[in-house]
């Protein structure tokens, strides 16, 4: 009884002139946004192989050269176009997609995309996530909402029920008549960006596919929920359009002001201050007559057993280097581990207030799972901040190990830059994204018990 009811709502939506326009504009709209954003993608990808060449070519081709000249010259990190972008580009274009490495210095991310773009960018982009995200749900509202009431309003209810058709069958039979359809455009969608994209990562992509499709399950719940218990269908698009704008546009932005001001971020001028004066209180690998140097200084030739600088076997001025190298890396690593610090506190926030709105949450594990979220650009940064690290180390190791103090003409073979491996990024494993994404995907499932736990009771009130 359940799937005649159920084929019975396909049938009559797929003749109804609403839903083929609506289908139309959506189907329009899909094709028109992984379009552009395989354009997008491509020349993005492109444009950061090519990047990515050019830093590498442009580092070797010092040849011989004194090692802090190359270390200070410095070369790029570049983070990679992840194949799941084309479908939800996250925050990457907020975050940037470079950082120069050189010497002494933590840099953050640059070539921020925003940044080259006009303010009406922050009426978004047209991309899948969009239409997944804002467009879909309110498709099913507008096919949904008159479900039941018209229904009740054309006194067909009574004679449905007089058949023998529980309040539940019916119910369960019009959720199913109006997901299927949602369900199958939205496999599609996938199918189709899927031919789009290189190198696809299959469980990813899946993982993705699944919690939109629970996402809509939700919405259709809800719209169901909302259809059962309204008197009217105009009372029950009312509400439902109220419930879309909260859930999609008002909690999100509440959450977001929110947890900022809660857990506000340093600005740049007072996270720099932070860092100098740290920096300023260890020893500075350029400065013999720094306090720090002078200590370092002096426990070396103890350690050798040697009264002057000259007769230690190696260039302490590259020692002193290394080590400022070093103490700098700590400083940088205590302020930003006290970014990441916020950024967690803020994401616990969220993640308690993603019991308000389903559209949290989804948000959430859809980036995490197309790697754009702010996740992975702290991995991202750590890696190259790591990458930063053992390029300076390798640098100043061969300074020390062959020459002498004073002898800053010394060159080195172009060999050496060889030595420092190009930088390569790999993004978290599906199994950590999920495991990290935990929170996420139960409230999805409380989201998921809550609106079928709603359904039911409205059924019981028919």
């Amino acid at each position: 009884m359940i799937l005649h009811i159920a084929k019975k709502e396909i049938r009559e939506t797929s003749r109804s002139g609403q839903f083929k326009w609506m289908l139309g504009v959506v189907v329009l709209l899909c094709t028109v946004a992984i379009f552009i954003s395989q354009n997008n993608w491509e020349a993005k990808n492109l444009e950061r192989e090519q990047a990515t060449e050019n830093a590498r070519t442009l580092w070797l081709a010092q040849g011989a050269t004194n090692p802090h000249n190359a270390a200070h010259y410095g070369t790029f990190a570049f983070k990679p176009q992840f194949p799941l972008s084309l479908i939800d580009p996250g925050v990457e274009k907020y975050t940037g997609v470079s950082i120069f490495l050189e010497a002494h210095s933590r840099n953050e991310a640059d070539m921020v995309a925003a940044a080259d773009q006009t303010g009406l960018s922050r009426f978004g982009d047209l991309t899948p996530d969009f239409i997944l995200l804002f467009v879909i749900p309110l498709l099913i509202i507008v096919l949904g909402h008159r479900s039941v009431t018209r229904e009740k309003e054309g006194g067909m209810l009574r004679i449905i029920k007089s058949q023998g058709v529980s309040n539940w069958q019916l119910v369960l039979g019009k959720w199913l008549g109006n997901f299927l359809p949602i369900a199958i455009l939205t496999t599609i969608l996938f199918m189709i960006s899927a031919l789009f994209i290189a190198n696809i990562e299959w469980p990813f992509l899946i993982a993705m596919l699944l919690v939109y499709l629970s996402y809509f399950a939700i919405i259709n719940s809800l719209t169901l929920f909302i259809s059962t218990i309204a008197r009217s269908s105009g009372l029950a698009m009312v509400s439902l359009l109220a419930i879309w704008i909260i859930s999609c546009l008002a909690v999100p932005k509440i959450a977001s002001s929110y947890t900022n001001e809660v857990y506000p971020y340093p600005t740049r001028v007072e996270f720099e201050a932070s860092v100098a004066d740290d920096k300023s209180k260890g020893l500075d690998g350029h400065d013999p007559w720094n306090e720090a140097s002078k200590k370092l200084e002096a426990e070396t030739l103890k350690e050798y057993n040697v009264e002057k600088l000259e007769d230690l076997p190696f260039n302490f001025d590259a020692l002193r280097m290394q080590k400022g190298e070093e103490h700098e890396a700590a400083v940088y690593f205590k302020h930003n581990e006290r970014l990441k610090e916020i950024y967690e506190s803020q994401t616990k926030i969220y993640r308690k207030l993603a019991i308000l709105s389903p559209f949290l949450p989804t948000r959430f594990m859809s980036m995490a799972l197309a790697n754009t979220d702010y996740a992975t650009h702290w991995n991202f940064s750590d890696r190259a901040e790591k990458h930063r690290v053992e390029m300076q180390r390798i640098l100043n190791s061969n300074f020390a190990e062959n020459s002498r103090l004073g002898e800053w003409g010394y060159q080195a073979d172009a060999s050496l830059l060889s030595e420092v491996p190009a930088f390569e990024y790999q993004a978290p494993q599906f199994r950590q994204v999920m495991v990290a994404g935990q929170s996420n995907l139960l409230i999805l499932g409380l989201w998921l018990v809550l609106s079928f736990g709603l359904l039911f009771f409205s059924s019981t009130r028919l």
